[in-house]
């Protein structure tokens, strides 16, 4: 602000000489007020995208870490044509998807271990090293000895590079739908050697001495050095974690500036000079203004996922901008509001240096050596020290009291993605009685594909003919609701609601889930569900934890499938929810018979899961007639009749005839056992007459049997229905 206002004063009073004088006025004053910079230190890579710009260092990655890499080698996309099947009602369609193989630079150091890689802020890959969607994937360390690629190799011939001394991962063929068909910002979990512990100092420098030579940099666990200078990673180092750094015959030498265990030397009484006052020679307090507090620290936070931290030291804050300081290493949020603290204290008190002055030099004196003064408090840092004609100076800064307690931080939230292992597909193929929205003559057929968990991606439908697999698209990433029954299902006999009646389901997955319906929506079609061969509606659906599901108040037999609901049904009869999870398939390119089988193969399939067509026919087999209705005359004549359904009509409207479905109406009269009567009439109307002649002739010739009735449609031959009973 200050330099705004002097600028434009300057500028009126003394033109562009006075603009300038009073800019740097006020620069000053800005600077007093609001301090300098915001940020010290190297700047954490929070935003950084894999590139591939010629020229651009490959960091040296120590510990464990999470790097975004540079692209050095790539290939075209790749691109497919897929047929995905239709949902249920709805048509097939056909989509482009994209691969693409390339291999990435991860660091400049060897890596020991590839953890986690994330892609466009999703797991690509998971802890458990299963990628997430459709490839392959090499990692190589970089040592010495690295192997060419072959994929590297085939595209490039006998001059293809082996990239060794460089960590990198070559993706052969990644499906990049889930990317919009491009390759994805991606970022790789990196492990070093030694990286369940504190990153060694020894690593970051090979070319110095350190001393002691386990010294660490202490809470990190990672540190990621983006090259240039080593003055400048130093540098970085020293803001939080000082250094001591000494240059001599023996090269450079480094040590951590801390306080040493073991017992500190007491300096020599000063040396008063001649002409001096006591005071003046024996503290020579240095000038110097005190340096400003670091107000927080940003690090890499282990706990988020590497994503960066910030913790801020305790005290008061002065007037203005705070300074932050940037740490490219991962840690804790302990260790980290640990070294905050530990940064704002020794800037509280680094200001304060004293020169002494000694007779001869202690041997076990040198730079970065801790000592006390006489009849002083606290410990002491020999930073330098210089010959002199009287004596040999020493230049003492004051160490910083330790803190006494740790004090409570807090990481933060982070919204970390799902990492759950791939799944296996769990199939069914069946058909289903017709809705009347379709064909009546086309068979209503249709696959059934989930999975345990979200991760599934969806799989890849094939008929299985002999040896080959025809394909018939792809599944879709929506999972159909399927399960088991946990307990067997009585039989019913499919006229009424049954409000008390229930079944318990265990779902494939704990995330899928039922939903409640009323009375209207059962009359609308809601909540259908099939069990084995038979189609029921559900009003109630109550969770019963760990997969299982109650569901109350059933309408039985729907659809045509009476006869299945007289049956009832064991327990593990697979239980699937028809709604818009259903893949439609084809007729045409899945001729149905008892031996027809589809098989699906997902990402996370090791083989072909293969389930075979059930409920052959019952799209096209015409339901059983009901209403049977017996008429004895005087002369004990019988006349038999019935109401005729239509394949299609879910719902029984009063006063209405249902229309015939098939290409014409034809039934068959029976008497005796439905599968192999003693005799039959074929009839075209929905009656029969009996004389008692010819009632009294059946008992006679045949004994005491059923009279039932069949419709015959175009296709097939519905279900039995019982008329009467010839005694």
């Amino acid at each position: 602000m200050a330099t705004l206002l002097l600028t434009a004063l300057g500028t009126a009073i003394g033109g562009p000489i006075g603009g300038t004088i009073g800019a740097l006025i006020g620069q000053q004053a800005d600077a007093i007020v609001f301090g300098g910079g915001a940020r010290q230190g190297p700047r954490l890579r929070e935003l950084a995208i894999t590139t591939s710009s010629y020229g651009q260092p490959i960091p040296r990655n120590f510990g464990r870490m999470r790097a975004a890499g540079t692209i050095i080698w790539s290939t075209d996309l790749i691109e497919s044509k897929r047929k995905e099947k239709g949902r249920k009602g709805q048509p097939s369609t056909v989509s482009f998807s994209y691969s693409a193989s390339f291999a990435v630079a991860l660091s400049s150091t060897p890596i020991a271990r590839l953890g986690r890689i994330w892609a466009d802020g999703n797991l690509l890959r998971g802890a458990m090293d299963d990628l997430k969607v459709a490839g392959q994937l090499r990692f190589y360390g970089g040592h010495g000895d690295d192997p060419v690629d072959p994929l590297i190799a085939a595209d490039k011939g006998l001059g293809a590079p082996a990239f060794r001394d460089c960590a990198y991962v070559v993706f052969e063929e990644l499906e990049l739908g889930d990317f919009g068909n491009r390759i994805p910002a991606l970022s790789f979990e990196l492990f070093a050697d030694g990286s369940d512990a504190e990153v060694p100092l020894a690593r970051l420098v090979p070319e110095a001495r350190v001393e002691p030579a386990p010294a660490t940099l202490s809470h990190a666990r990672g540190f990621a050095d983006e090259g240039g200078p080593l003055g400048s990673t130093l540098s970085a180092i020293d803001q939080v974690i000082p250094l001591v750094c000494t240059s001599g015959r023996d090269g450079l030498r480094i040590m951590p500036r801390a306080a040493t265990s073991a017992p500190v030397a007491t300096l020599p009484e000063n040396i008063i000079l001649t002409g001096s006052s006591s005071e003046e020679s024996r503290h020579k307090q240095r000038g110097e203004l005190p340096t400003r507090e670091p107000a927080a620290l940003r690090y890499y936070d282990e706990e988020r996922d590497y994503q960066p931290g910030v913790q801020h030291a305790l005290g008061s804050r002065r007037l203005g901008r705070e300074i932050m300081i940037d740490f490219p290493a991962t840690m804790t949020a302990p260790g980290a509001k640990k070294l905050a603290n530990e940064s704002a204290n020794r800037a509280r008190w680094r200001h304060e240096t004293v020169l002494w002055r000694i007779g001869e030099l202690d041997p076990r004196l040198e730079p970065g050596s801790v000592v006390r003064l006489p009849d002083e408090s606290g410990l002491w840092l020999l930073r330098s020290w210089e010959w002199l004609d009287r004596g040999i100076e020493l230049l003492l800064e004051r160490l910083a009291p330790e803190l006494a307690t740790n004090v409570p931080s807090d990481p933060g939230e982070a919204s970390s993605p799902d990492d759950q292992i791939l799944p296996q597909t769990r199939l069914a193929a069946f058909e289903v009685p017709g809705d009347g929205n379709s064909n009546p003559a086309t068979r209503m057929l249709f696959a059934a594909a989930s999975a345990e968990n979200r991760a599934w991606r969806g799989a890849a439908l094939y008929l299985v003919q002999g040896p080959s697999l025809v394909p018939l698209g792809g599944s879709g990433a929506r999972r159909a609701i399927m399960g088991v029954l946990i307990e067997p299902l009585n039989t019913s006999p499919a006229l009424l609601f049954e409000p008390d009646a229930s079944l318990v389901i265990e779902l494939v997955a704990p995330d899928l889930e039922f939903e409640d319906a009323d009375i209207e929506g059962l009359a609308a079609g809601a909540n259908r569900i099939l069990v084995g061969g038979e189609v029921l509606q559900f009003a109630r659906a109550t969770p019963l934890g760990d997969r299982r599901w109650q569901l109350r108040g059933l309408l039985r037999g729907r659809g045509g499938t009476e006869d299945a609901a007289a049956n009832g049904h064991p327990a593990q009869t697979l239980a699937i929810l028809l709604d818009d999870n259903l893949v439609a398939l084809d007729p045409v390119e899945v001729p149905v018979s008892e031996m027809t089988r589809i098989a699906a193969i997902g990402t996370g399939d090791s083989d072909a899961v293969i389930a075979p067509v059930t409920n052959v026919g019952l799209s096209r087999r015409p339901p059983n007639p009901v209403h049977g209705r017996i008429k004895i005359a005087s002369d004990q004549s019988r006349e038999l009749s019935w109401s005729r359904r239509a394949r299609g009509q879910w719902r029984w409207e009063n006063s209405l005839d249902v229309p015939l479905v098939e290409e014409r109406e034809a039934y068959i009269v029976g008497y005796g056992s439905a599968e192999t009567p003693f005799t039959a009439w074929s009839v075209e109307e929905p009656c029969l007459q009996l004389s008692k002649e010819a009632c009294d002739d059946l008992l006679a010739r045949f004994g005491a049997a059923d009279l039932w009735v069949k419709q015959i449609g175009t296709f097939d031959q519905s279900s039995p229905l019982l008329l009467d009973r010839l005694m």
